[in-house]
């Protein structure tokens, strides 16, 4: 009887270690396909992240040229100096006083009884006299007309400078809009770029650890199916022992009914 219960025993242990063996193989197997069906999910995911990243950005695209903005301003100078002409006023008025004097000298030596060499010398006095004063009045105003022109001429250098600085500053602000547009372009480019980099490569690490699960389920139901097979042989082996045993026994009970 003890042979029998041990190699019962056997038998039992075999068979549960089988049926373990294979519930671990279905199991891991399941496991395994599951896991097979999130790393398909990953993938997925990972392909529309990439098929959606944002196209890359030419952020000087929209620039251009300011130069238009420059103008010819050299029409504002003029040339003050070419209408200013001979003054003749003067000159006129000394006519006009040197006859004047003239007369009324003559008239005097007529009235006086004076001789005629006395008066040509007293006119010929007064129109010098005349001419002196005729010729510092024209001095005068010619000095004003071209100090009236040169006045002139530097307010026309002044609004044309003034011009000229107003158009500087246009193009700069144009120059540096410009520029701000195109850094914030590459600033937006960059950090959208960044985010999407950040987001494939967490999409990236759930597709391995995805593929490691299903690996390691795979790995694991291997095991177990190994592990059935030699629950298998095991069992066998019980079996078999199990019907030596049973054999002996009926040989040695032949035995004794023929004694």
């Amino acid at each position: 009887m003890g042979v029998i219960t041990a190699a019962t025993v056997a038998l039992g242990g075999a068979i549960a270690g089988t049926v373990a063996k294979g519930a671990q193989a279905i199991s891991a197997n399941q496991k395994a396909q599951s896991a097979k069906g999130d790393a398909h999910r990953a993938k997925n995911n990972l392909a529309e992240l990439e098929a959606s990243r944002q196209e890359i950005i030419n952020p000087y695209e929209g620039v251009e040229s300011v130069a238009g903005m420059a103008t010819d301003v050299s029409g504002t100078l003029k040339n003050r100096m070419a209408n200013i002409g001979v003054a003749t006023q003067a000159a006129e008025m000394q006519i006009e006083q040197a006859d004047i004097a003239l007369a009324n000298t003559l008239d005097t030596l007529a009235a006086t009884g004076a001789s005629a060499g006395g008066a040509t010398a007293l006119a010929q006095a007064a129109m010098q006299s005349k001419k002196g004063v005729s010729a510092s009045i024209e001095k005068q105003e010619v000095a004003n007309q071209q100090n009236a022109a040169q006045a002139e001429m530097r307010l026309d250098q002044a609004k044309m400078s003034e011009q000229l600085r107003l158009q500087g500053v246009s193009m700069s602000e144009a120059k540096r809009i410009q520029q701000a547009e195109a850094a914030g372009k590459d600033y937006t480019f960059k950090a959208t770029e960044t985010r999407e980099l950040a987001g494939l490569d967490r999409a990236q690490a759930q597709v391995e650890n995805a593929q490691a699960t299903v690996a390691g389920y795979q790995q694991a139901r291997d095991g177990a199916v190994a592990g059935t097979i030699g629950s298998l042989g095991n069992l066998a082996t019980s079996v078999g022992g199990l019907v030596e045993v049973n054999r002996a026994k009926k040989a040695a009970l032949k035995k004794e009914g023929t004694n």
